[in-house]
């Protein structure tokens, strides 16, 4: 198995055990990034989120997005529009400079958890 599964298998589910990801940021050092960004996201609610990507070497992305007080890794999945991360029920869908996250367990018609996020700084 390549050295950046490990850590990022190993960084997930030592956050998942520490059950508050507030605590604790994962670190993803080994991970080969061709490119690493951070966005900061202000939403419909209010609500402002912080929101890290990475685009990998191999052609894997990934985005670090807060959900309910947690820090979960998203995985970039096929989208016809846009880019689309997965992480269990939830969905981080971006296109251009704004996004929705979706939770899949409250039906598929259901609208976002959070709306019109719109990135506050590019």
């Amino acid at each position: 198995m390549k050295k950046w599964l490990v850590a990022i298998t190993v960084t997930a589910a030592l956050a998942a055990l520490a059950g508050n990801a507030d605590a604790a940021t994962p670190n993803f050092t080994q991970m080969p990034a061709k490119n690493r960004q951070t966005h900061k996201y202000t939403c419909a609610t209010g609500k402002i989120l912080q929101v890290t990507y990475w685009n990998t070497a191999n052609g894997q992305s990934f985005a670090l997005v807060p959900v309910k007080g947690q820090q979960l890794l998203f995985v970039n999945t096929l989208s016809g529009s846009g880019a689309k991360y997965q992480a269990g029920s939830y969905t981080w869908w971006t296109k251009g400079p704004r996004a929705d996250l979706y939770d899949a367990t409250n039906g598929d018609n259901a609208p976002p958890m959070l709306s019109d996020c719109i990135t506050i700084n590019r």
